[in-house]
């Protein structure tokens, strides 16, 4: 017969369960806490880049590619087809006004010119031929001229005299119709003589000028060549540093192509592209900035490009600096360009993360030391602010640095 359990015997066994299963629990709860802990992915503060939301004003600005050029720049261009005989300076070099640079073959030029010297005293012993005939041409009509005057005179004077005689009865009047006949012919002859000199005199003048504007055309030429002569002399125009020059000995250069390239290297400006779709924010006389790294620079847009090439505008910045430091020729830089104000609006920091107006998932920091995504709306921008135009309040603690590798993660644990 099976004897009783006592109950303290039976008390015992149930704590004990209780205690052993509490504890299992127990210990499941914190390894579950503790794997949950150790799934969150953690930050930490000093690697990231806050930038605390206030309000301000933004200069927007639209931002555009750049890159430092001399202020001046000359291009030196072959005058003629030659070749190249010898190069004086090389590459950096600096170079005063009138500076040798290079010489070229000029024979064959050279006796061209002075074929059209010679061409050109021809033709001015032939313009001096035509004004000496014209002149004995218009003396020999001249002479004609007085000769018919003074026999249409004498004829004058013999119809007066036989008209006289006629009124005193000792003349017939036949005669003196035949006298007066004669003056009339003559008188016609005269008239058709002096009309003749006119028009001869007013076709030889053409004809001379003719020949005189010819001969200054062909001098014109002559100078343009003797300016080309010249030219093919290759030497420095002003002084500046020598960045380029065709240093190959012999070889052929056709009329027009480079020769060499003088650039002032003491003063720069800047030529920038940006898209044909904010071609109507930038503008002459528009206030700009060039980052050079950290460095800022301000300048005015001095000249822009109205024609679009492969869906760009460009546009030159005249610095007020222009001999910074900083700048160094074939440098590429930021540009951007003020084209409107916006006062008392929420703003934050510029940073990588802003490619333009629109929404993004932005981290903030939460006053319990986490990070929380948030969806934010952003408005225009400048090269150091952006407006903040929804998601946001002022004071809040935002993430400006790069968080692509976290954009699955909607809470960050900061450490």
């Amino acid at each position: 017969m099976d004897r009783e359990i006592p109950k303290a015997v039976r008390n015992k066994a149930r704590n004990q369960k209780i205690f052993r299963y509490g504890g299992t629990i127990v210990a499941v709860v914190v390894v579950i806490g503790l794997l949950v802990s150790l799934m969150r992915t953690g930050v930490r503060s000093k690697d990231l880049t806050f930038s605390t939301v206030d309000c301000g004003t933004v200069e927007v600005s639209v931002s555009a590619s750049g890159k430092v050029v001399p202020a001046f720049e000359e291009l030196v261009n072959s005058p003629i087809n030659t070749r190249v005989l010898e190069v004086y300076k090389k590459g950096g070099d600096s170079v005063e006004v009138g500076t040798p640079l290079l010489k070229l073959d000029l024979q064959s030029t050279e006796t061209n010119y002075q074929k059209l010297l010679d061409e050109e005293q021809m033709r001015s012993y032939k313009l001096e031929q035509l004004r000496v005939n014209n002149q004995t041409k218009l003396r020999d009509m001249e002479m004609q001229l007085k000769v018919s005057a003074m026999k249409l005179n004498r004829m004058k004077v013999e119809l007066r005299n036989e008209q006289y005689l006629d009124s005193l009865g000792a003349g017939t009047t036949d005669k003196v119709r035949q006298v007066e006949l004669s003056y009339h012919v003559a008188q016609l002859e005269y008239e058709q003589l002096r009309q003749q000199y006119q028009n001869e005199q007013q076709v030889l003048e053409a004809e001379y000028n003719v020949q005189q504007l010819d001969f200054s055309i062909f001098r014109k030429s002559l100078a343009e060549m003797k300016r080309t002569l010249d030219d093919a002399q290759v030497r420095s125009p002003r002084k500046a540093i020598l960045t380029y020059i065709n240093d190959q000995i012999g070889a052929q250069v056709a009329q027009g192509s480079l020769l060499a390239i003088i650039s002032d290297l003491s003063h720069f400006k800047v030529d920038g592209e940006i898209a044909d779709t904010y071609a109507d924010r930038v503008v002459a006389g528009g206030r700009a900035i060039v980052k050079i790294g950290s460095q800022k620079l301000e300048g005015t847009v001095s000249s822009v490009t109205p024609l679009s090439k492969n869906g760009v505008i460009s546009f030159t910045v005249q610095l007020k600096e222009d001999n910074h430091r900083r700048l160094r020729s074939g440098l590429k830089t930021d540009v951007y360009v003020m084209n409107a104000v916006k006062e008392d609006v929420m703003r934050i920091a510029n940073a990588s993360y802003y490619v333009g107006r629109g929404d993004y998932d932005l981290f903030v920091r939460t006053s319990g030391g986490e990070l929380l995504k948030r969806k934010v709306s952003l408005g225009d921008s400048n090269f150091e602010y952006v407006e903040v135009v929804s998601g946001l309040s002022a004071g809040d603690q935002v993430v400006v640095s790069d968080m692509s590798q976290y954009k699955h993660k909607s809470k960050l644990k900061l450490d």
